[in-house]
This record gives structure tokens, sequence and C-alpha cells, in this order.
């Protein structure tokens, strides 16, 4: 019953995610891909083990045990820290992007990178 409720979770946070995600404004974009990044999460920490388990030492000689796995919930634990870092920078530069230009929505972008150079190099900011 459990593998069904997170499967129901997954699903409806990537769906949320995916929303988001859609918009055109750029923090509702940030936190649909946060929030993406969250479906895929819970989807690798459900995938190694949804059920108690004995830690992952063994005693020599001790063979057959469920063990717990350690590799997805390290995974997992390393995924949320550089999600969060991620988040938080893409908000800020969506934040600084609407203080420069007084909008924050996907057209800006476009509108913010300098015109190119005459010999075809990115143009700098002035």
């Amino acid at each position: 019953m459990i593998e069904w409720a997170l499967a129901a979770c997954v699903a409806l946070v990537a769906a949320a995610g995916l929303y988001l995600a859609s918009s055109r404004d750029l923090v509702a974009m940030i936190v649909g891909l946060a929030l993406l990044g969250s479906a895929v999460n819970l989807f690798v920490f459900a995938a190694g083990r949804l059920g108690q388990a004995v830690p992952p030492i063994v005693e020599a000689g001790a063979a057959g045990a469920a063990v717990a796995n350690p590799v997805p919930q390290a995974l997992v634990l390393t995924a949320i820290v550089i999600g969060f870092a991620f988040a938080c920078f893409g908000i800020a530069l969506a934040l600084a992007l609407a203080a420069y230009d007084h909008r924050a929505d996907a057209d800006a972008l476009e509108q913010a990178e300098p015109p190119p150079r005459p010999d075809g190099d990115p143009g700098e900011l002035p």
C-alpha cells in the first residue's frame, strides 16, 4: 500500500513541477525545476528500499541478510543540497534580472542579452 502512495506522491510532485516549469514567470520556472528535482529524489529514495531493513553494517561471516542500501540515501542527500543551491542561485538571478529590467518573464531573458560584436563574439554588458 505504501508503494502506491509514494508513487502517487512522486507523480503529483512531478506534475506540479512540470506545470510550474512551463510557466512564463522565471521564479515559477525555477520553483518548478526544484519540484521536478524533488520528484526525482523521491523516486531514487524509493528505489533504494521502502521497508525496514538491517543497517548496512554486517558482521563477518553473516550472509543472506536483507541490508539497507546506503547509496540511494547518500545520492538523495547530495542531490537535495545541490538542488537547494541551484534554486537559491536561480531565484537570485531571476530577481536580479527583474531589478535590472523590471520584468521577470521568459521574454526578458532574450532582451537582457547584449548584442553580439561585429566579429561574432558574444557582447558584453555595459
